[in-house]
C-alpha cells in the first residue's frame, strides 16, 4: 500500500512538472517604466494597462500567460520582426509608415491631447482660454498645437515645462490656469487628485495598439480578443483601474475598431 501511494504521489509530481515545462507563453517586448502602460510595482512586478490587456489578450489565444521581455523602445520593432518576441507593447503609435514593416491589432486607446485644470477654475474648456496662462511640455505635441492655436483662442501666455509634474505642480498652485499635454499621462496622474481635471479632450489621431511580425497570424486573432475584451467591458475595467474614469464614448478604447492597414 505505500509503495502504490508513493507510486502515485511519484506519477502526480511528474505530472505537475511536465505540466510547468510545457506551458506555452506569449512573449511579449515592452519598455518597462512606461507609467501606467507597463512599469514595476513596489514588489517587482510588471504592471499596467497594457499588461493587462495582453494577459487577457494571450488567455483568449489559447496560451497560458505573457512573458514580458523589458526591451527599450526603439528595441521594439526589430525584436518584433526577427521573432524574438511575438508582440510588444509600449503605448506604441499606429502610423501607415510603421506598418510598412510591421503589422497592428485594432487599436484600444487614443491619444489625444488634453486640457487639464483645476476644478474651481474660470476655464471650463478651449473657448474659456481668453487672457490665461496654459502650460506645455517643451516642443512637445501640446506645444505645437498650443502655439499654433494660440490666436484662435486667445491664449494669453504658453509656459513650457520639462515634464508634466512641474507644470502639474504650478497647476494646482495656481500660477497655471490650464496645462495641455498627453491624455493618458494626464488622467493616470490625476486619478486620486480630484482637485484636477481633464476638461477638453483634442483630437490629433494618434492610436496604440499591440504591434506583431508583418502579416503574423496573431494579429487577426488579436484583434478578434481584443473585440471580444470591448464587448465584454473588460477594456472599459481596466481604463477605470488605470486611469480613474470609463472611456469615452467614441474612442477606441470604448468602441470595436478595425485591424489597421496599409493604405
Amino acid at each position: 500500500m505505500i509503495r502504490m501511494k508513493l507510486a502515485a504521489l511519484a506519477v502526480a509530481a511528474f505530472s505537475l512538472s511536465a505540466s510547468g515545462a510545457s506551458a506555452e507563453m506569449l512573449t511579449v517586448g515592452a519598455n518597462v517604466g512606461n507609467l501606467p502602460w507597463e512599469f514595476q510595482d513596489q514588489s517587482g512586478e510588471i504592471v499596467g494597462f497594457e499588461v493587462d490587456l495582453a494577459t487577457e489578450v494571450a488567455k483568449r489565444l489559447g496560451y497560458d500567460g505573457v512573458d514580458i521581455q523589458n526591451i527599450p523602445f526603439n528595441g521594439l520593432f526589430s525584436a518584433v520582426q526577427s521573432g524574438r518576441i511575438d508582440a510588444a507593447i509600449s503605448s506604441i503609435t499606429i502610423t501607415q509608415e510603421r506598418l510598412k514593416s510591421v503589422s497592428f491589432a485594432q487599436p484600444y486607446y487614443d491619444s489625444d491631447q488634453s486640457l487639464s485644470t483645476r476644478t474651481d477654475s474660470e476655464v471650463k474648456g478651449l473657448d474659456t482660454l481668453k487672457g490665461k496662462t496654459v502650460g506645455v511640455d517643451t516642443g512637445s505635441t501640446g506645444d505645437i498645437w498650443a502655439t499654433a492655436h494660440q490666436a484662435e483662442y486667445g491664449i494669453g501666455e504658453i509656459r513650457r515645462y520639462e515634464g508634466l509634474q512641474p507644470a502639474m505642480l504650478d497647476l494646482a498652485g495656481g500660477r497655471l490656469d490650464g496645462y495641455i499635454s498627453d491624455i493618458p499621462a494626464v488622467a493616470y496622474y490625476i486619478k486620486d487628485k480630484p482637485e484636477l481635471a481633464v476638461v477638453a479632450r483634442i483630437p490629433t489621431g494618434e492610436q496604440y495598439s499591440m504591434m506583431f511580425a508583418k502579416d503574423s497570424e496573431l494579429t487577426s486573432k488579436a484583434s478578434e480578443a481584443i473585440t471580444a475584451l470591448k464587448n465584454e467591458g473588460f477594456v472599459a475595467q481596466i481604463h477605470e483601474k488605470w486611469f480613474g474614469s470609463k472611456p469615452d464614448a467614441g474612442t477606441s478604447s470604448a468602441d470595436v475598431r478595425e485591424t489597421p492597414k496599409l493604405q
